[in-house]
């Protein structure tokens, strides 16, 4: 499982960061992006992708 962050769809709300910071970060950015390992994290990518409001969190399975 891959995950990435589409800039072009990202509204920089922070949820993804909140429900899984060990893969999502914000940071200064004006989006966010994945930075961490997905693997035993699959379970909250989900979540988070599920949740963002933009469905700018693609992954790749």
């Amino acid at each position: 499982m891959k995950a990435s962050v589409d800039p072009e769809l990202c509204i920089a709300c922070g949820l993804c960061e909140e429900i899984c910071p060990e893969v999502f970060e914000l940071g200064d950015r004006e989006t966010a992006e994945a930075i961490g390992k997905v693997e035993g994290n699959e379970e909250a990518v989900e979540e988070a992708a599920d949740s963002c409001p933009t469905n700018a969190i693609e992954i790749e399975y």
